[in-house]
């Protein structure tokens, strides 16, 4: 019987300290009372707000990447389209302006 009473008692000293009310703010500015091992959380998303539980999209794009996308096909089919039917040196010299163009707006 003693051996049973042994295996639900935790080890001492081993253990993460346990904090019972845990804040956790979303940016949609719910916030929740959870039991965990950090005192505060942030999070971004949670089913207040996500699209699979609200059935609304909403676009999570922190850094820009959809824009950048977009603008590097639509430059890809200016150029593809600009070095339509003509020889490999004529498509070779008009990329070539396309980059010195792009350099020149860089700077």
């Amino acid at each position: 019987m003693l051996s049973r009473i042994n295996f639900f008692i935790m080890k001492k000293s081993i253990h993460p300290q346990y904090y019972p009310n845990t804040k956790v703010k979303c940016a949609c500015g719910a916030v929740y009372e959870i039991g965990s091992t950090v005192e505060s959380m942030e999070i971004e998303i949670c089913s207040n707000c996500h699209p699979f539980y609200t059935g609304k999209q909403k676009l999570v794009d922190t850094s820009g990447r959809v824009d950048q996308f977009t603008a590097r096909m639509s430059r890809a089919q200016q150029v593809s389209q600009s070095t339509k039917h003509k020889s490999k040196s004529d498509k070779k010299k008009a990329l070539q302006q396309k980059r010195a163009q792009k350099d020149d707006n860089n700077d």
